[in-house]
């Protein structure tokens, strides 16, 4: 029986220029599979994918949740005879899959492209610098007025007791950005969970989990795992990766603790008569300590995979792409630039800090807006490929007494 195969032409063009251009060297020795953990005799990772790749399948591979699972430790590649990077090329069907799920489509293409990256800095960088203009706040403070409120009146100040005007006026432009992250990610997710049960014939499931079962069962389990890094630690080549993704992670959860601990100390608890939380915290302070440790560990760890990302460049390991590139500068950026400015307000430098603060701003806004666009993408898209990975071996999909 024959059978018609209809090659998507600009799938494999968008492959190519995001790092999957060694595709063609491949002739399916397999070699692949045999060293990837991922890889069983009835799932042949990614030797599999690397077919559908050439034939330009671009419906099975983008809803494939074998791509997603995927840590590219780049064993794959070390061990081809061919040089077909096979873990540069899983990597690219994500970067177009993340193209693909991502809404709006026009701001997923925007973020896909390196030739674009004038207009991706542009966007946050004239959004704040206008609502900075209007604010009034437009001035390099004195030396005591910046080491009494810090960066607490970048925005200018009002005498509005229940919202500061700097609030105010950051939660403009960063709650919009944060809210079409979110939104925008949830919106991915849901499309890419349906190609998937698409792909792998879940069909129908059994019974549906409730919303607990399926966090308990499914969603947890695959966060316990990652935080764990138990895959990163399968990694032959790459084994070194996981020294700079494990303190990056850990320091985007500290961070977190320390926003929210921020947010509710000086917009909640500063509400209550005689309670006045505002200004800069105590250098002391056990959540500055951990703020402090989180923004070196965010450094750190980029730069940890900043060097082994240049190394495998140079080694002829991996390709050189926006895509893996972007989010490397991008975190790079807010953490700098974070650090950077808390230092300019210690030694009091308030025309160098509010600069730097600016700046801070702008990527730290860029960091929430194109992250479901981006290779900041995989820590929801995998997270969720992972949790695929046991639902479809469940007894809400298969029946246990047909096995």
């Amino acid at each position: 029986m024959s059978m018609n195969v209809q090659p998507d032409l600009e799938f494999i063009k968008d492959m190519k220029s995001a790092g999957g251009d060694t595709l063609k060297k491949c002739y399916q020795c397999a070699t692949c599979s045999v060293v990837c953990p991922l890889s069983s005799d009835g799932n042949p990772f990614p030797r599999r994918e690397m077919i559908m790749a050439q034939w330009g399948l671009k419906d099975q591979l983008i809803g494939d949740a074998n791509v997603m699972l995927c840590h590219q430790c780049g064993d794959c590649t070390t061990y081809c005879p061919r040089g077909a990077k096979p873990g540069d090329v899983l990597g690219a069907i994500r970067a177009y899959a993340y193209k693909h799920f991502g809404w709006p489509s026009g701001l997923a293409n925007l973020a896909s492209n390196g030739k674009n990256l004038p207009i991706l800095i542009g966007i946050p960088a004239v959004v704040i610098f206008v609502l900075w203009l209007i604010s009034g706040g437009m001035h390099i403070p004195s030396t005591e007025e910046f080491a009494r409120n810090g960066y607490g009146h970048f925005f200018g100040h009002w005498d509005f007791y229940w919202l500061s005007k700097n609030v105010f006026f950051i939660d403009l432009f960063m709650l919009p950005a944060a809210g079409l992250g979110v939104y925008a990610a949830y919106k991915g997710v849901q499309n890419m969970w349906q190609k998937m049960a698409e792909t792998a014939g879940v069909g129908e499931a059994l019974y549906r989990p409730s919303a607990t079962q399926f966090v308990q069962e499914f969603l947890w389990p695959a966060i316990q795992e990652i935080i764990q890094h138990n895959r990163f630690k399968e990694c032959n080549t790459n084994e070194g990766r996981v020294k700079g993704h494990l303190p990056l992670m850990l320091s985007f959860i500290a961070l977190f603790i320390v926003t929210v601990y921020s947010a509710f100390t000086q917009d909640v608890l500063s509400l209550l008569p005689g309670i006045d939380l505002h200004g800069p915290i105590s250098m002391w302070n056990p959540v500055k300590i951990l703020a402090n440790v989180g923004a070196i560990a965010l450094i750190v760890g980029t730069g940890i995979l900043w060097s082994n990302r240049s190394q495998m460049e140079l080694d002829g390991q991996a390709s050189k792409t926006f895509y893996d590139w972007f989010l490397l500068w991008e975190i790079m950026a807010v953490g700098v630039t974070g650090l950077a400015a808390e230092l300019f307000r210690l030694i009091g430098v308030a025309s160098i800090g509010y600069v730097v603060y600016y700046l801070h701003l702008i990527s730290v806004m860029m960091l929430f807006m194109y992250m479901p666009y981006t290779k900041f993408a995989h820590i929801v898209y995998r997270t969720f490929a992972m949790a695929f990975e046991r639902y479809r071996e469940s007894a809400y999909v298969k029946n246990p007494l047909n096995d």
